[in-house]
């Protein structure tokens, strides 16, 4: 029988992004030394990614504290090979990454019925062991869940990210007008008129210092990096995180949006961008927009009204500029249209980067069979004599 407890979470609201478990492998079997009988292994545990399992119905299920394995069973006269223990395996959500308790990284879930052995079991009584059987492998891990979407909202707080998610999919997220509505990643998805679905990850705002884990920092900067493209989503008029804060205009919420994303993982730069730039409603909102496009079209210019350390190594060059409001609806079929074409056009260069990989190995693979030399074949002369 399989038993589960010890189990720790960390989450936000109901949703739940790491969880601690205890795992033991089944002991092996006895085994019988007066006929040489083996006692059988004992069985494993397996982390089994599920489409539509989450951490909490985890939780849910399993309340207690550990997971083991089956015991081999012993070897009998009438059954000298003693059969294997009975696996144990743990339900989990795709894109999970499997940590054991000193931070390395066993192996990661990014497909339905993905699989990782997390601790084995032990062998069973043979010679070897003088016949007594060895026990299972005992092992902490930490299930750290990353969440997988074509599409990431990266943006500070308020910038309106919950109501353009609400305007895009079918996701109902909270929304109300203070800066940290959202303090739990929300996915929707946005259906096309032919079917075609992209899902969209909203992330809670950052602040600035999020990659030195201030505000929600790595909590939520990790879910970005299983996106395939960013969204950037900023408030026309700027931010201000509070009275104490600096107000940031537009232009510089999205170079210190870059910076953070730079600091926390430099890879996070090398994805597809986009930039949504919302609340295109408000008075003004076309002057300061049309100020924000030039220094988008040459930010090196700009740079110098920054601290130093404020400087990203590189500035974001966003694949489409969408003017939006996420109130009024302006420019959101448009957006809607931006995302999939940007998608399409990646995934076309992946395909074609893909097939040229494959021909070129192709390609090597005929050179090298060609320009091996022939087997050498011993050929019989035959003697004529011509009298």
């Amino acid at each position: 029988m399989v038993r589960c407890s010890y189990v720790w979470f960390r989450k936000y609201g109901n949703f739940i992004d790491n969880v601690r478990l205890f795992t033991k492998g089944g002991s092996g079997g006895m085994g019988y030394p007066r006929l040489g009988g083996e006692g059988g292994k004992g069985g494993d545990v397996w982390v089994v990614a599920h489409s539509k399992m989450t951490l909490k119905q985890l939780k849910d299920k399993y309340p207690q504290k550990r997971f083991v394995a089956g015991e081999g069973a012993n070897s009998r006269v009438n059954a000298l090979k003693g059969s294997k223990g009975k696996d144990c395996e743990i339900p989990v959500p795709v894109g999970i990454s499997v940590i054991d308790e000193n931070g390395k990284i066993i192996g990661e879930l990014n497909k339905e019925k993905d699989r990782i052995l997390v601790a084995e079991g032990g062998i069973g009584g043979k010679l070897l062991t003088n016949f007594l059987p060895l026990k299972g492998q005992r092992r902490i891990i930490h299930l750290d869940l990353k969440l997988i979407a074509d599409i990431g909202l990266v943006g500070f707080p308020n910038a309106g990210k919950s109501s353009l998610l609400s305007k895009i999919s079918h996701a109902k997220p909270a929304i109300a007008d203070y800066a940290f509505t959202t303090l739990k990643p929300e996915l929707g998805k946005i259906m096309y008129n032919d079917f075609k679905q992209i899902s969209v990850a909203d992330l809670p705002g950052l602040i600035e210092g999020a990659h030195m884990n201030k505000g929600m920092g790595h909590k939520f900067l990790k879910h970005i990096e299983r996106t395939k493209q960013l969204l950037f989503v900023v408030d026309i008029s700027g931010f201000q995180l509070s009275s104490q804060t600096q107000y940031r205009t537009a232009f510089e919420t999205i170079i210190l949006l870059t910076k953070e994303l730079e600091l926390y993982k430099e890879e996070l730069q090398t994805k597809p961008a986009l930039l949504a730039v919302n609340k295109m409603d408000l008075p003004d909102a076309q002057d300061k927009f049309e100020v924000l496009m030039k220094q988008l079209q040459s930010p090196k210019d700009f740079l110098h009204l920054f601290e130093k350390n404020m400087i990203p190594e590189r500035t974001v060059e966003f694949q489409h500029i969408i003017p939006i409001s996420a109130v009024t609806g302006e420019g959101i079929d448009e957006l809607k249209t931006c995302i999939r074409k940007s998608l399409d056009e990646h995934a076309n260069q992946e395909n074609d980067a893909y097939h040229k990989k494959q021909l070129l190995n192709l390609h090597i693979s005929s050179t090298v069979s060609y320009s091996e030399p022939p087997p050498k074949t011993d050929v019989t002369g035959h003697r004529v004599d011509i009298t």
